[in-house]
């Protein structure tokens, strides 16, 4: 079979990567080249498609890109939409609150006491009118903020939902595992694709993770270190969750309780914890896809 190696499947590379995937086509995911080989042999598009075939000859390109043609590039897309939301409403609350910190004395000493959700229901109430004073200029950039607030609110919701019904279709066990909802299943969903079988082992999602110990020992020292590569947003993921099972899961309160009497540290038991729950996760995921396919 002819095999393409192609640098950036997930972005500017996806429409080649999908047109030679349709016609049967393997494809390879290609790193960028090697600085210092750019540096000797300078760079254009025919050495660096001359790099990406020797790599894929040689074998140290390996890996295979996700297809993103199904659920999980659904659930990307949403959650991208969402995501944004979020940090456009976080921005707006911020930026209300700076305005009512700097407003005319009198409307401040309105408002200023009120908590979030009376503040924000207030500064929408607003009424408009023409802007003649600091008084009047305040009130319409308030109400202007605190319903963008509330108008992003109701899109998270909705993306929430999506998030919610696209998840429980694809991954139905991940969804009922403890302490895992929409949000942290899309994003364990999105580091799989819609082609899981492209990670060879539970071992592999873990260092995709960022979660498999890295050896560190030197001389007479015989120790591992936490890992700082992998996918950042599947390793918060992770995080959040363990978080949630050491104070409301027995079984992981029991298993924090049994390693801190051995003498373990919080940061080592939470390690160890992430690497469980990325095998869980793995298991869940790569069951749920193999139940899927036999009934379709």
């Amino acid at each position: 079979m002819r095999t393409f190696g192609i640098e950036g499947t997930g972005s500017y590379g996806a429409g080649l990567a999908s047109f030679l995937r349709r016609r049967g086509y393997r494809i390879i995911e290609v790193d960028r080249g090697d600085r210092r080989g750019r540096r000797s042999n300078g760079k254009s598009d025919t050495l660096d498609a001359e790099a990406a075939a020797r790599a894929v000859l040689s074998g140290s390109a390996a890996a295979i890109p996700k297809s993103a043609d199904g659920v999980c590039e659904m659930i990307r897309q949403v959650k991208i939409a969402r995501d944004t939301a979020v940090k456009a409403r976080t921005q707006a609350l911020i930026t209300l609150k700076c305005i009512v910190v700097n407003a005319p004395t009198e409307l401040r000493e309105q408002i200023a006491p009120l908590s979030d959700k009376a503040l924000l229901n207030r500064c929408a109430a607003f009424r408009r009118g023409p802007i003649e004073s600091t008084t009047a200029s305040a009130k319409h950039t308030l109400r202007a903020l605190a319903r963008r607030w509330l108008e992003l609110a109701t899109e998270i919701a909705d993306h929430d939902r999506a998030l919610d019904q696209l998840t429980r279709d694809a991954a139905p066990s991940l969804r009922d595992a403890f302490g895992i909802g929409a949000d942290t299943a899309a994003e364990m969903l999105i580091v799989f694709g819609d082609n899981p079988e492209r990670i060879r082992s539970e071992a592999a999602f873990a260092k995709l993770c960022g979660v498999a110990p890295i050896p560190a020992s030197s001389g007479k020292t015989n120790r591992h270190r936490l890992s700082r590569g992998g996918h950042r947003q599947a390793n918060s993921a992770l995080y959040r969750v363990v978080i949630v099972r050491m104070r409301f899961h027995q079984p992981t309160i029991d298993y924090v309780a049994r390693r801190s009497s051995e003498g373990r540290t919080k940061r080592d038991i939470i390690r160890c914890l992430k690497r469980f729950l990325a095998r869980e996760i793995y298991h869940h995921v790569m069951n749920d896809r193999a139940a899927i396919a036999a009934t379709t």
